[in-house]
C-alpha cells in the first residue's frame, strides 16, 4: 500500500510537470505563428507604402476606440506579377487595408484584410475621378492577410526640420503627403483567439473579451504579441 502510495504522488507529479510543458509549448508555439504571421503582414504592408503615390482621395482613417481599427487605402506600384493578364495595363495600382470579423469554424476571427485592385481598374477611376471606391471593401475579392488581430493602428507621420516624428496633418488642398506610417500590430496568441468567439469578445467586451485588458497595457499581456514599425511612405509626388 505504501508502495502504491508513492507510485500515484510520482505520477501525478508527472501528470502535472507533462501538463505544464504542455501548456509551455502551446504558448511558444503561439507566439511563434504570431511573430511569423505578423512579421509577413508587417513586410507586405511595408512592401506597398514604399512604392506609394499620395493622391488627394487616398484613404486614411484613424480609429480612436479602446482598440483601435485603423483604415488606410492609397496608390502604390506594383510589379507585372502581382496581376493578371486581363487587369494589367501598367503599374499602378490602388490597394487598401482594414479589419474585419470573418466566420470561420463557427467562431468569429477579426483578421486583417487586404483590397487589390489592378492597374486597369485604377487607371480608369483616375480618368473619371472615381478614386473612391477603389478603396471599399469588397466581399470576394479582398484577402486576409493576418488572422487574429485584436488592433490595426497606422498613423501617417512626417519628420519635422529637426529630425523628430511627428504626426501628419493635411493642407487645405489634401496635397501633402506623409512621409511614413507609424504601424502597431496586436495578434491574439492561439489560445485567447480560441475564446474571442464574437465580435463584442474581440472589441473588449464580455467574459472572454475582458482578457484583452487595456490596449496601454497590452505589450504585458501574455495572451497578446504587439508589434511596430515605422514604415516608409515612398513617393512623395502627388497624382
Amino acid at each position: 500500500m505504501v508502495s502504491m502510495a508513492i507510485g500515484a504522488i510520482v505520477l501525478l507529479a508527472a501528470a502535472s510537470l507533462l501538463g505544464g510543458s504542455g501548456e509551455s509549448y502551446e504558448r511558444v508555439g503561439g507566439s511563434v505563428a504570431a511573430e511569423r504571421e505578423a512579421r509577413a503582414t508587417i513586410t507586405q504592408l511595408g512592401t506597398d507604402l514604399a512604392t506609394g503615390h499620395f493622391h488627394k482621395d487616398a484613404v486614411i482613417g484613424l480609429s480612436f476606440n479602446s482598440w483601435p481599427a485603423d483604415r488606410i487605402g492609397f496608390l502604390s506600384l506594383q510589379p507585372d506579377a502581382a496581376q493578371s493578364a486581363d487587369g494589367h495595363v501598367g503599374d499602378l495600382c490602388a490597394v487598401n487595408y482594414y479589419l474585419k470579423d470573418l466566420t470561420i469554424g463557427g467562431k468569429t476571427v477579426r483578421c486583417l484584410m487586404r483590397g487589390f485592385r489592378e492597374s486597369r481598374e485604377t487607371f480608369t477611376a483616375l480618368q473619371e475621378e472615381k478614386l473612391p471606391p477603389l478603396f471599399t471593401p469588397q466581399d470576394g475579392i479582398d484577402e486576409p492577410v493576418a488572422f487574429g488581430v485584436v488592433s490595426f493602428q497606422a498613423r501617417p507621420m512626417v519628420r519635422a526640420p529637426g529630425g523628430a516624428w511627428t504626426s501628419w496633418i493635411p493642407d487645405a488642398n489634401g496635397n501633402t503627403a506623409p512621409d511614413a506610417f507609424d504601424v502597431r500590430l496586436v495578434l491574439a496568441r492561439r489560445g485567447l483567439a480560441g475564446r474571442l468567439k464574437t465580435s463584442g469578445d474581440w472589441d473588449g467586451g464580455g467574459g472572454a473579451g475582458k482578457e484583452l485588458g487595456n490596449s496601454t497595457d497590452a505589450g504585458r499581456n501574455p495572451d497578446l504579441e504587439v508589434y511596430g514599425a515605422m514604415l516608409r511612405f515612398g513617393n512623395h509626388e502627388t497624382l
